[in-house]
């Protein structure tokens, strides 16, 4: 049990877990960056989590859904206060209805996680702080204690395997519903070098090109929130007297948050880019975040159905993906 004290403190309303792990603090700091990971053991065994958002940075939130063994569902959200990698953060903690919004009748929690390297691996300080003793009271009788160590006591399996938040790991899909989709690649740079490699139009004629033997002509990149982007693609080996091979990607962008987030439709166009008739809408919410030896990208598609998620998927599109993301690696690089 790597669980070593649990200590509550009714005077300041707070509740520390200190738990010790064969690994270094930057492992540990992955495992809670990394949603795929954090997701296999935040919640009680029989209760695993799907986040299907995880914005680790000031201002950023999160939102999971812990599912039972007959279906029933608990949601909740964290909201971050402070962040410091790879060393600490601060959450606001409290549950939330289906679509992710904070039930304001349900008690909020402030929790701080610390990482610190200790001989031969590294202790995890996890604090939890209340409004006041009636609050904690209140929690610790619907068993929060209990269920954070067994929650806790599934790092050690996570911990064990080898880190797929490290560079060099590739494109990890993961279908998490019906109608989403977490796509996470980490790439050897900060957030701010990241960011800017998928929104500057000069960086991205460099990278962002699919298999070999195809350009990149049309670019236009925006960031503002209702601002329209276009991207479109050509085949540069053609035969004389044929046309040549060309596609592209539009859509308008819903949020952003700089360098860390942004939301956008997506749609695919012809050679001139005309949107394709009757062509299915995604929504990609795209995060950085910052891990020990650069920068965790995931995108999060939403798609209209499952045959629609299961046509695009199917054409390839990770592979595709990932042939891009090798160049951007050496641009990064």
């Amino acid at each position: 049990m790597p669980v070593r004290t649990v200590t509550k403190n009714t005077a300041e309303s707070t509740i520390e877990v200190v738990a010790d792990y064969p690994v270094s603090a930057d492992r540990l700091w992955n495992a809670y960056a990394d949603p795929s990971q954090l997701e296999r053991f935040w919640g009680p065994p029989t209760y695993p989590a799907t986040f299907a958002r995880h914005d680790v940075a000031v201002g950023g939130r999160s939102n999971y859904v812990m599912t039972g063994p007959d279906g029933d569902r608990s949601a909740g959200y964290w909201h971050f206060t402070d962040v410091a990698a790879p060393s600490t953060f601060t959450v606001k903690d409290g549950f939330a209805d289906d679509a992710g919004e904070p039930n304001t009748r349900a008690p909020e929690v402030t929790m701080t996680f610390r990482f610190e390297d200790a001989g031969q691996g590294a202790t995890m300080t996890m604090l939890t702080s209340f409004a006041g003793p009636r609050e904690m009271d209140k929690m610790v009788d619907m068993g929060m204690a209990e269920g954070i160590e067994a929650a806790l006591s599934q790092l050690d399996a996570v911990l064990a395997e080898p880190d797929p938040a490290a560079v060099g790991t590739g494109t990890r899909p993961v279908i998490l519903g019906d109608t989403l989709v977490r796509i996470s690649r980490v790439f050897p740079g900060s957030v701010d070098q990241v960011w800017r490699a998928h929104h500057d139009a000069d960086l991205l004629r460099q990278w962002q090109l699919g298999p070999d033997g195809w350009s990149m002509p049309v670019c236009e990149v925006t960031t503002t929130v209702g601002e329209t982007y276009r991207f479109g693609w050509v085949k540069d080996d053609v035969a004389d007297g044929q046309d040549a091979e060309a596609f592209g990607f539009t859509g308008t962008v819903l949020e952003s948050e700089e360098p860390y987030r942004i939301v956008t439709t997506e749609m695919m166009t012809d050679g001139d880019g005309t949107p394709v008739p009757d062509g299915p809408e995604t929504r990609n919410e795209l995060t950085f975040t910052p891990v020990a030896d650069g920068t965790l990208a995931t995108l999060i598609v939403t798609y209209p159905g499952v045959a629609v998620r299961d046509m695009i998927l199917g054409t390839g599109m990770v592979d595709g993906m990932e042939m891009s993301y090798a160049r951007l690696d050496q641009l990064l690089g």
